[in-house]
């Protein structure tokens, strides 16, 4: 299989410079997504398009057991750096999360997988928005769930790049590989006045002071050491002019975990630290806007991965994972059937700039490893499980 992925690298290329020039934000893929329909239709797939908005779904097969391979479409709203042929023609906008190596890989695993033959469907998630909410706060994920693309999946899988790792090395294991994402959004509420006289105003940056003490001990003090967890603050906004204490002040921030039972526990300490406001006479508005989950990789998914890889790259270059928690919403459709997503490396000592950076770029030679694992493990566990 990596022999014939090989053989597809230079179209490979050219599928993932074409997307990395033409880059579209979450939603508004809409050249994307009709160039991977057009393509996914020539290799005789059956494409539906405009699902969860500007994703496609594409199914080659018939019957039981359904393997389902994700890619995301989206890029960054970033002005790209690197001085290359194939550099984003879209003012401000840029694939630097790797995503047009992912759509290039899947239809990599698309053209191997059609010139076999396999029982079951082989369907392809071609999903907009995974860096971004939209006015309702669901990425592509969820609203492509909503259209029922996970019906009668047995198994769901994926990839990343990953410029840690060499190129077409992978990371791979069973358990949380990213974390789950939460936002919050509160108002401290006091009371303003001059700032010659602060006795007779509640100084809710005053306040605001004893609340992010009271978040960033959160962790260290109030979450089992065990248990994976990061709260921060992105945003602290108030006032308006130099002598005037304002009435309210504005915080914003994140949280991460890979437990719902952590999740909850942080969310009430959340709660806790901004009750310090009543206490000192002010008061306070808080709300939490719920994310995506954790991503947890099956047992039997990872496993099944791993074993394909060590046949196609040799076991030396199955590394071990880096915990990290980073959001990913491929966590959505694991939440409906077994899967995992395994990292790719991508990195050289040309290609070492890291994700979501306006320098990001990958080594092209990792695309056929890729698409190789991508539709090698498809096929294992259609034949293993099919009738």
């Amino acid at each position: 299989m990596l022999e014939k992925a090989r053989a597809i690298q230079d179209q490979m290329s050219s599928w993932r410079r074409d997307f990395h020039m033409h880059p579209e934000l979450g939603f508004k893929e809409t050249r994307t997504s009709a160039k991977v329909a057009e393509i996914l239709e020539q290799l005789g797939y059956r494409v539906r398009r405009g699902l969860g908005r500007t994703g496609v779904v594409a199914e080659l097969g018939v019957g039981k057991p359904i393997v389902a391979i994700r890619a995301d479409m989206d890029a960054l709203p970033l002005q790209e750096s690197n001085q290359v042929p194939y550099a984003s023609q879209n003012p401000g906008v840029m694939h630097a999360c790797g995503h047009d190596g992912h759509m290039a890989m899947a239809l990599g695993a698309a053209t191997l997988i059609a010139g076999e033959k396999f029982p079951g469907t082989i369907r392809f998630l071609m999903q907009p928005s995974e860096e971004v909410a939209d006015e309702e706060g669901f990425s592509g994920a969820p609203r492509m769930i909503q259209e029922g693309v996970m019906e009668g999946v047995d198994l769901v899988i994926a990839l990343h790049v990953d410029p840690t790792a060499p190129a077409g090395a992978i990371r791979i294991h069973s358990g949380p590989a990213s974390g789950g994402v939460d936002s919050w959004f509160a108002e401290i509420i006091g009371k303003g006045g001059h700032g010659a006289h602060p006795h007779q105003t509640i100084d809710p940056f005053y306040l605001a002071a004893h609340v992010i003490l009271a978040l960033n001990g959160i962790i260290s003090r109030r979450i089992d050491p065990f248990d994976p967890a990061v709260i921060s603050i992105g945003s602290l906004n108030g006032g308006f002019t130099e002598n005037v204490i304002p009435e309210r002040v504005k915080l914003t921030g994140t949280l991460r975990f890979t437990e719902k039972r952590v999740q909850e526990q942080i969310h009430a300490e959340i709660r806790r630290a901004f009750e310090i406001t009543r206490s000192l006479g002010g008061n306070y508005e808080l709300k939490f806007e719920i994310g995506t989950p954790p991503m947890i990789n099956s047992k039997v998914a990872a496993a099944l991965i791993e074993g394909v890889a060590a046949d196609l790259i040799g076991r030396q270059n199955v590394l071990p994972w880096k915990d990290e928690l980073g959001a990913e919403d491929f966590g959505c459709f694991m939440e409906l059937a077994p899967g995992a997503m395994f990292a790719l490396g991508t990195g050289s000592e040309k290609f070492k700039c890291q994700l979501h950076n306006p320098d990001f770029d990958l080594a092209e030679s990792c695309l056929p490893v890729g698409a190789a694992v991508l539709a090698e493990t498809a096929l294992r566990f259609m034949r293993a499980t099919g009738k």
